[in-house]
Parts: structure tokens; sequence; C-alpha cells
């Protein structure tokens, strides 16, 4: 499935049901009318994207 935007934006929650089909959810319409919650799919443009950033790498050996 081609999710555009969606699939790279910090902003998105995926849920998942019991059938095991997937929902995207835009955390951005929590508090923004502007968004919606579930968007139609592909987001190919976007005012409130943004890029995930990938989790931080941990060196071996190195705790916090």
């Amino acid at each position: 499935m081609d999710l555009g935007l969606c699939a790279t934006c910090r902003h998105v929650k995926v849920l998942r049901n019991e059938r095991g089909s997937n929902f995207y959810m835009c955390m951005r319409a929590e508090k923004d009318p502007r968004f919606q919650r579930y968007p139609p799919l592909p987001v190919k443009q976007c005012a409130g994207y943004e890029t995930a950033q990938p989790p931080a790498l941990k060196k071996p050996g190195h705790t916090s």
C-alpha cells in the first residue's frame, strides 16, 4: 500500500485492529483541526509533514 508522506512522518500513529488491518492516524489532528484524523491515503502533500527521526543508535557498552 502506498502511504505517501505518512510512511515517513513523525506524526503518524499506526493502529492495528483484531483482524490485522492497519489504520494510519495523524496525531496533528488531535490539536489542529486543519488535519484529518485518518487522511485518505496516499498523502502526497501535507502542511504538517515532518520527517521521522530514526532511533538513536547506541554504541556497544554504552549505557544511559
